[in-house]
């Protein structure tokens, strides 16, 4: 098949998609349709939709950095053992990320800390925690740099919070506060948040965030991956737009993990701002010397 005729085919099946999910979403949006939270159910087993969308957004981001590998002196090899431990460490950095921040209820029932499948993961630990195990893997292999696996990891990571966000959906959760905008979302009365029980419809943050989510990919995979002079652009702009959106949809939501009396999210994002700023900063001003 000619390149054309791929892309093509590639658009009308996302406008097939995209004209589709319109039209579950109105019927869900509006509560005429109330989805259920798993697939199926064998005893006390349930495959949840959650963990579907998790794993599906590992799987199309590893698919897609397989695909731009030839661009980083990465081995394939090394790639597939980087995600195992990448999945690993961003797990366990985003169960402590939100064990530390709800502290006040795991101090007190300590043997809940382990049980994720309770619930409570927070996606900036995850992202900690994996940066974290790509720093220390890219020490041990020697052979490439920090900043090639984080431009390479965050060029694809955006896709993977886009689909990942859907989890959210199906468990009617990460939603924001109460709106009468026409694209708001019903909530069932068993899943709404303690004080809002006469409240119908809220802000689906979760839709927010994965269409964010989506534009910042497209900006990242499509453009600056091709046009960049220098590793660790990628990386300084996924920490800069990211943290731009997150900070704003963090303003909506009511289930929000707090600092103080400050949202955690919102502080986070606007260290990862500034990071991000100055990093980028740093690499015009490294570019442009050399151009000189």
């Amino acid at each position: 098949m000619s390149k054309s005729k791929r892309i093509i085919l590639s658009v009308v099946i996302i406008l097939a998609v995209g004209i589709g999910l319109f039209f579950f979403l109105r019927e869900v949006f509006s509560g005429r349709l109330i989805v259920r939270d798993y697939i199926f159910q064998i005893g006390k087993f349930q495959l949840r939709w959650y963990s579907i969308c998790i794993a599906s957004g590992i799987l199309v981001a590893y698919v897609l950095a397989r695909r731009r590998l030839s661009m980083y002196p990465i081995k394939p090899e090394d790639l597939d053992e980087g995600l195992f431990w990448g999945i690993v460490a961003g797990i366990l950095g985003a169960r402590i990320y939100y064990v530390i921040f709800n502290w006040n209820y795991y101090s007190k029932y300590p043997s809940e800390i382990y049980k994720i499948w309770h619930g409570g993961l927070a996606i900036h630990g995850g992202i900690f925690g994996a940066l974290l195990m790509i720093f220390i893997y890219s020490k041990i292999k020697g052979y490439f740099k920090f900043v090639h696996a984080t431009d390479l990891f965050t060029s694809v990571l955006p896709l993977a919070q886009a689909i990942g966000r859907w989890g959210n959906f199906f468990n009617y959760e990460a939603y924001g506060r109460p709106t009468t905008l026409p694209w708001k979302m019903y909530v069932p009365p068993e899943r709404r948040m303690p004080g809002f029980d006469i409240d119908r419809f809220f802000h689906p943050t979760f839709l927010y965030e994965s269409l964010w989510d989506i534009t910042i990919f497209v900006f990242l995979y499509f453009f600056v991956e091709k046009r960049k002079r220098e590793y660790g652009e990628t990386t300084a702009l996924y920490l800069i737009l990211y943290s731009l959106g997150r900070f704003w949809i963090e303003s909506l939501r009511l289930d929000s993990l707090m600092a103080g009396h400050f949202r955690a999210a919102q502080v986070v994002s606007i260290i990862l701002i500034f990071i991000g700023a100055a990093w980028y900063a740093y690499i015009i001003g490294k570019t442009g010397k050399r151009d000189n």
